[in-house]
């Protein structure tokens, strides 16, 4: 069990682990999908989705944990056999897609929701979209989530208009994710990603989990959430024109 040692994937991975941190606290919610093509900088995808699974599930408990009983019961028992679904599309595609096309894919999923956040920025008093649309949303949500733990944009555009309360909303989404984080430890044992150099290099970035949900915590209190999002914003333009480039030049 020899964790990875290169020094720049650490330089990468160690902000991506503490902005996936950051964004199960609530705050910068959403950027978090920004985790793995950061680290798909310095390893593939599939290695980076697969190194932050047992980061996700420690995130994930202590979410459940803070939410147990702020969450929406029939809500979530509409979304989770959408997503679920997403999950085995995700498995059934996944062999079929060479390594530099789901880097593409990545990117360009992180390019639509930068345009989407910047373009159509989500409303909490947007009318609600009709259940169809939800299903899409969030089977899609399970597929790049699968392929990239990049499921938060698809199924907030959904949730949000649905006007749940701050902590309602939160609970419902730290469920949803445990339940669908938890669905693809299977399929990626299947896909041969849980190798032991990856879950010894997940040991190394596991400390980071609570670090991250607490520094969130700390500067929505403190730093200047525009400024926040303007770093963010040029580091999803630059990481997700990088990954596309990189998937068209090969």
């Amino acid at each position: 069990m020899n964790p990875i040692t290169d020094w720049t994937f650490y330089a990468v991975a160690v902000p991506a682990v503490l902005l996936l941190g950051i964004s199960k606290s609530g705050f910068g919610a959403g950027f978090g999908s920004l985790a793995v093509p950061m680290m798909a900088l310095v390893v593939t995808v599939p290695q980076a989705a697969a190194i932050l699974m047992p980061v996700l599930l420690v995130m994930d408990l202590l979410g459940i944990a803070a939410f147990r009983k702020d969450f929406d019961r029939r809500l979530l028992a509409f979304l989770l056999p959408w997503g679920l679904l997403g999950i085995v599309v995700g498995t059934l595609s996944f062999r079929l897609l060479q390594p530099q096309w789901v880097a593409g894919i990545v990117g360009v999923f992180t390019l639509l929701f930068l345009a989407q956040r910047l373009l159509f920025p989500p409303r909490a008093d947007g009318a609600p979209p009709p259940r169809w649309v939800g299903a899409l949303l969030t089977a899609t949500s399970g597929f790049t989530s699968f392929v990239a733990h990049a499921g938060g944009p698809p199924i907030n555009a959904y949730v949000i208009p649905l006007r749940l309360s701050p902590v309602v909303f939160t609970g419902t989404m730290a469920f949803f994710f445990f339940v669908i984080n938890l669905a693809k430890w299977l399929p990626y044992a299947w896909l041969g990603l849980l190798d032991w150099r990856n879950l010894a290099t997940s040991l190394v970035l596991l400390p980071l989990a609570p670090l991250g949900v607490w520094i969130g915590v700390r500067i929505a209190r403190r730093i200047d959430q525009k400024l926040f999002y303007r770093f963010i914003y040029a580091g999803m333009l630059l990481t997700g024109l990088k990954l596309v480039w990189d998937a068209l030049a090969l």
